[in-house]
């Protein structure tokens, strides 16, 4: 028998479907798929993940693979090893062994009688990483992959390290996956759940001790970055980011890169683009099916025809740290990304940015909390996470202001910027942001790169600076597409601290700048939307019953005797019931960043995560907490994890650790 291509197939659900890997582990897998598979067989689309798929990402399961299952395929959400309902350990992220039981779960997949032999890969983030990591391994089944806010490059562009500069989000995402995959089994479904959680609990490992044991782009970062040989890949690539996600650059770098590939860039954080914020949305799900179709069933769809990159041209708005949506256009480029759009130059002068070059005799030298309206790093939770107005960091930072722009400048692509500088330091950072000032002076930042000057040359064969002594540095900025309106004015902004987003160099240091320029590539400035998507579509949302509402905190206190300043972060993400089976699930996720205005070594960060599940009579619980310092030669982490069944202590573990500083 064979479904008509444009019918509507009914669907079954399995929400432990269980694949048991050649070690023996058995994985966890929730499963929607044609109830007439078996007579049908359809591809399989596979999203494989850490995060727990019977409480932590149901909302974006329901509402994206039974969409997909209705419409001709198996959808598999299955929990990696060592989280959620799967057996085994795990020991870090983007293993090996995590790669090589995703090509198992594909290679059985595949051999399934309700499979008709081809795989896809998508995924969001964790997921849009190992899709990447996984074709580069090229197992035969799999034809195609969507990748969501991923990276090619793991040490230049993650959670972890950026130019070189060690990212406070090591420690943050560190905490939040030291909560996630420390929690336990549903009890429903293993009754050997305690065991199971028991022993998870005893092998957690406090990652941020790995991570921070390489502070160089090491073999250890190499494993798992695709930049190193894009050749592997032989699967059909859609990349997907959004401009208020920390992962803005894997799109255009992807299809540069990958013949055939194709990127769209929307205004998003980072969520899938059906029901991402800021608006507009898009239809993704339309859009992944014809990727799908194409590469999964063989259809023409036309996705060959598509236009490489399209990208979400943004308004130049006021500066917020939140936006429901974003004025502004669609652009398409017919061929490659943004290497062959032109750029214009200018300098850093003492008179500020200007078309010619001429003298510049500057020092930058920031106290260590500047950087405090930065944002965060990768704004997911749906708090006020987004960098807010420049102004006061621009006050403790060197400027350089350019005149009113006579027209419209749409930048997009990655600006970079050169500079001779040197430092009375060996080891010194520097952050540059490049902002749209308005006409009221506020100050709306629209992309920004920061360099550990001693990664200057090699980020692995590093080397300190030599005081006094004048080097030239290149710093690519982040991409973006971004409109300034004729009339405002265009910022250069330079510091050498950028807290809390990263970690500040042992001692002040200042800066002396002799030279230096910005290239800005801009395009054509369009008239309106190049490309037209479907209007956004989702099957039905999970159907929960709410117990406690989501609420988000932003608060920074000064302690008016010490001077430290502290920011206060408190994402509750509430508790529901679960309305078909019943588990209660909710978290909440506290951090604190403190730093004294005249010392970078009183840089402090903590962290504490508590997790509860309910389970009929089974109540349980997890507190996670983490704190991180440093001193001029080492940094120092603590960590502790407690366990609670209704209530009563049934585990608890510390962590204390020391890692000397590479130059960092």
């Amino acid at each position: 028998m064979k479904t008509p291509q444009n019918s509507l197939r009914d669907i079954v659900e399995e929400p432990d479907l269980g694949i048991t890997l050649s070690d023996g582990c058995r994985l966890s897998v929730r499963m929607w798929r044609p109830e007439d598979a078996h007579d049908d067989p359809v591809p399989v689309i596979l999203e494989y993940l850490p995060y727990r798929k019977r409480d932590g990402t149901c909302a974006r399961d329901a509402l994206t693979h039974p969409w997909f299952a209705k419409h001709g395929y198996a959808c598999l959400r299955v929990d990696m090893r060592g989280n959620g309902d799967s057996q085994g350990l795990m020991e870090d992220e983007y293993t090996a062994q995590e790669q090589a039981d995703a090509v198992e779960v594909i290679n059985w997949v595949a051999a399934q009688p309700w499979c008709n032999g081809s795989v896809g890969m998508m995924g969001i983030s964790w997921g849009g990483f190992n899709g990447l990591q996984v074709a580069a391994l090229a197992p035969d089944p799999l034809k195609a992959v969507i990748t969501l806010c991923s990276t090619v490059d793991r040490f230049a562009d993650d959670i972890h390290y950026k130019g070189g500069c060690l990212l406070n989000e090591n420690l943050g995402w560190g905490a939040t996956m030291w909560s996630f995959s420390s929690r336990a089994p549903d009890p429903a479904l293993r009754e050997d759940w305690r065991e199971m959680w028991l022993e998870r609990l005893e092998a957690e490992p406090f990652l941020p001790s790995l991570w921070l044991r390489h502070q160089r782009r090491d073999a250890y970062w190499r494993h798992g970055s695709v930049i190193e040989d894009y050749s592997a890949i032989k699967a059909k690539v859609l990349a997907i980011g959004g401009w208020g996600d920390g992962y803005k650059n894997a799109v255009p770098q992807l299809v540069e890169a990958l013949p055939g590939a194709k990127g769209i860039v929307g205004p998003w954080v980072h969520k899938y683009p059906h029901f991402a914020i800021p608006e507009p949305r898009i239809g993704f799900l339309q859009e992944a099916l014809r990727w799908w179709d194409r590469w999964l069933k063989g259809i023409d769809t036309g996705v060959e025809n598509d236009p490489d990159y399209r990208a979400y041209l943004m308004d130049g708005v006021p500066p917020a740290t939140w936006y429901t949506e974003r004025p502004g256009r669609w652009i398409a480029e017919a061929k490659g990304a943004t290497a062959h759009l032109e750029t214009s130059r200018l300098h850093l002068t003492d008179t500020g940015l200007c078309d010619s070059a001429a003298p510049l005799t500057a020092t930058v030298s920031s106290p260590p909390h500047c950087g405090a309206d930065a944002g965060e790093y990768c704004a997911i939770w749906l708090g006020p996470e987004l960098p807010g107005d420049q102004r006061g960091d621009d006050a403790l930072s060197t400027t350089f202001d350019s005149a009113p722009l006579e027209r419209d400048v749409d930048i997009v692509g990655a600006p970079r910027i050169t500079l001779t500088l040197s430092s009375d330091r060996p080891q010194a950072q520097i952050a540059v942001r490049l902002n749209h000032i308005h006409p009221d002076g506020a100050a709306t930042r629209i992309t920004y790169g920061v360099l550990n000057l001693s990664h200057r040359e090699d980020a692995e064969a590093v080397r300190p600076m030599t005081p006094g002594e004048p080097v030239v540095i290149t710093l690519d900025l982040d991409h973006i597409a971004y409109r300034v309106p004729a009339g405002h004015h265009l910022r250069v902004s330079i510091s050498d601290a950028y807290w809390p987003l990263i970690w500040p160099s042992p001692t002040p240091t200042r800066l002396s700048l002799t030279a230096g320029h910005i290239d800005l590539p801009q395009r054509p400035t369009p008239g309106g939307d190049e490309h037209q998507f479907e209007p956004p579509t989702a099957a039905d949302p999970w159907e929960t019953e709410e117990l406690r509402p989501e609420a988000h905190i932003r608060r920074r206190e000064t302690d008016m005797v010490t001077g430290d300043i502290t920011l206060f972060i408190e994402d509750d993400f509430g508790a529901v019931r679960d309305c078909d089976h019943g588990l209660i699930h909710g978290s909440v996720a506290r951090e604190a960043w403190t730093i004294n205005p005249d010392d970078p070594l009183s840089a402090r960060g903590q962290c504490h995560w508590t997790d509860e599940l309910v389970r009929d009579d089974i109540a349980l619980r997890t507190e996670t907490t983490c704190m991180m310092t440093a001193s001029a030669t080492a940094f120092h982490l603590n960590a502790r994890i407690e366990a609670y069944e209704n209530d009563e202590m049934i585990y608890a573990r510390d962590i204390e650790d020391s890692i000397p500083r590479d130059h960092m």
